[in-house]
């Protein structure tokens, strides 16, 4: 079993176990875009548009940035390899047209890896937006209300955001390393620890693969190799979705273990001593590794004018240089094969890329 050794794992000491208060004090995890990289943008994004490019067959060699995909490059190092998120700031947003910004978005995301679909529809470009939808249903996805996500990882090696329109108040962004979470119940609680090396439940909200239960069973940690030195702790986590499993008549309960040890997960990524919130400017851009790090949005009150509502692009990438991951997420990701693996892909699916929430 690839889990089998975890109890001996040291913990991890790398880049990738960081603490929010460390990284607030510091910006280096933010990359301005220059007005000669701009350009380089808005070139290629204009010819792409004057030409009604259907946005999903656009490749890289149909983005040349000559200049900024060499920095893209470095940045995406950082993500797969190091911190886990970078923040791409100065996207000229306001003055786009919706295709324009779509177009640059999905073009910056050929140079870092494959765009995969989001949902049973084939959205290859996402829209987190509150659609006056409740996560009490249990076919709804969490990105489509207002309320707070909680902290979770998305279905692909890297997610990418891009904000069109922030709140009125609230809808921050919260990041938190799970090579930390991990580290800290090592600490803490190892006999919780090894619970969560165990497979666990979590519901698929609906959008089942042929031949697939409407749920998957991955442990909440996981081990690609027995080798720890390789320290690839790869982290799989959505507790609502844990729970709403439970509503299948052949998923057990909980135990009582598995909610104490599910519940410290929850209040070390809730430790204002391990998360960093952010706020999104119009035109940020947040790369986030989602085998290393947990993401999460505060609740938020919107703007009363529908053009001005909180409106976020997302991509789910695939990365052809992304880490080895366990067998087991084949139950998940469809494919363990780097840059073909990820999202969510049912019967019929067919790629598209709407320019409005749906």
């Amino acid at each position: 079993m690839e889990n089998s050794h975890h109890n001996l794992l040291p913990e991890i000491q790398n880049s990738s176990a960081w603490y929010g208060p460390d990284l607030a004090e510091r910006r280096d995890w933010i990359e301005t875009l220059s007005e000669s990289e701009l350009a380089e943008i808005e070139t290629t994004t204009r010819r792409l548009a004057d030409a009604d490019v259907e946005i999903p067959s656009i490749r890289r060699d149909d983005f040349p940035l000559p200049t900024l995909g060499i920095r893209l490059q470095r940045m995406l190092d950082e993500v797969l390899n190091g911190r886990g998120f970078v923040l791409i700031r100065g996207l000229p947003v306001e003055r786009w047209s919706r295709l324009e910004s779509a177009i640059t978005f999905f073009g910056l995301g050929t140079h870092l890896g494959n765009a995969r679909s989001q949902n049973a529809a084939g959205h290859v470009l996402g829209h987190v937006k509150d659609l006056g939808l409740s996560s009490r249903d249990p076919n709804v996805r969490i990105y489509q209300t207002h309320e707070r996500q909680t902290y979770h990882t998305d279905s692909c090696d890297v997610v990418g955001l891009l904000c069109l329109q922030p709140a009125k108040s609230g809808g921050l962004s919260s990041l938190v390393s799970s090579v930390t979470i991990f580290n800290q119940m090592r600490r803490r609680r190892p006999d919780l620890l090894v619970e969560l090396f165990k497979p666990i439940e979590t519901d698929r909200r609906g959008e089942i693969p042929e031949g697939a239960k409407p749920y998957f069973s991955i442990p909440v940690f996981n081990w690609p190799v027995f080798n720890s030195q390789a320290g690839l702790l790869s982290t799989i986590y959505q507790r609502q979705y844990i729970e709403s499993a439970r509503r299948f008549e052949e998923v057990p309960p909980l135990t009582p273990r598995q909610i104490e040890a599910l519940d410290l997960f929850d209040s070390l990524a809730n430790d204002p001593a391990l998360h960093l919130n952010m706020e999104f400017r119009a035109g940020d851009v947040q790369l986030v590794h989602n085998h290393t790090l947990l993401h999460d949005r505060t609740a938020f009150e919107d703007w009363p004018e529908p053009e001005r509502r909180r409106h976020l692009l997302r991509l789910w990438l695939a990365c052809p240089q992304a880490r080895p991951l366990p067998t087991v997420f084949t139950e998940r990701y469809g494919s363990i094969t780097p840059g073909d693996r990820g999202g969510v892909m049912v019967k019929g699916t067919r790629l598209t890329a709407p320019l409005e929430a749906q």
